[in-house]
């Protein structure tokens, strides 16, 4: 058994200047804490998805794009412009990967369990890999009602969807964190 634990106090990074970058940043950004029980045998709960496999995608030209930056002698959040540009392309790399792997497409996967940056990442994140509405809808109500806490993020989208999605045995389902780097995760789950 293992412990996923991940706690983010975006607060402590908010920062007042004339930026529209610092304003967003301080707007969409939030306080945030998740954590899973992971157990590598037989789950009684079907609801409860296994990690199949992984994909990373780092793209380093992009590093000053999302992270956090010493100024005044504070840290200050950092969400360049483009991060919603950004995404969608950096999502299809470690995608594309991932899903050869295992013989699947786009197609078969039922959920998508995508970190929402913001409310213009879901958009162009949808868009670029053609997804509906339905299937950003969970990534779109915790964004509604908790904000971007960072990395706890796509762990309250997975758990929107295991309690809202009602997921079934042999359900396939895609789960993306962005991140600073810029970085994208990309894991592989079935129920």
């Amino acid at each position: 058994m293992a412990l996923v634990l991940a706690v983010e106090i975006c607060s402590a990074c908010y920062c007042v200047d004339n930026t529209v970058e610092t304003v967003v940043g301080n707007a969409i950004c939030a306080d945030g804490a998740a954590a899973f029980l992971l157990d590598a045998g037989d789950a009684a709960n079907v609801r409860s998805p296994e990690v199949v496999d992984f994909q990373t995608f780092l793209d380093p030209e992009q590093i000053e794009e999302v992270g956090l930056r010493h100024q005044d002698g504070k840290l200050r959040i950092v969400l360049g412009a483009s991060i919603h540009k950004l995404a969608g392309p950096m999502i299809e790399k470690a995608l594309q990967r991932l899903l050869q792997r295992h013989g699947l497409s786009r197609s078969g996967i039922r959920f998508w369990v995508v970190h929402p940056g913001g409310r213009k990442v879901i958009n162009d994140v949808q868009a670029y890999l053609g997804l509906t509405d339905q299937q950003t809808q969970f990534s779109r109500t915790v964004l509604r009602n908790y904000g971007n806490m960072s990395s706890p993020t796509v762990m309250f989208v997975l758990d929107e969807v295991v309690r809202n999605g009602d997921p079934h045995p042999a359900d396939w389902g895609i789960m993306v964190a962005l991140g600073p780097g810029m970085a994208t995760e990309v894991a592989l789950l079935r129920w």
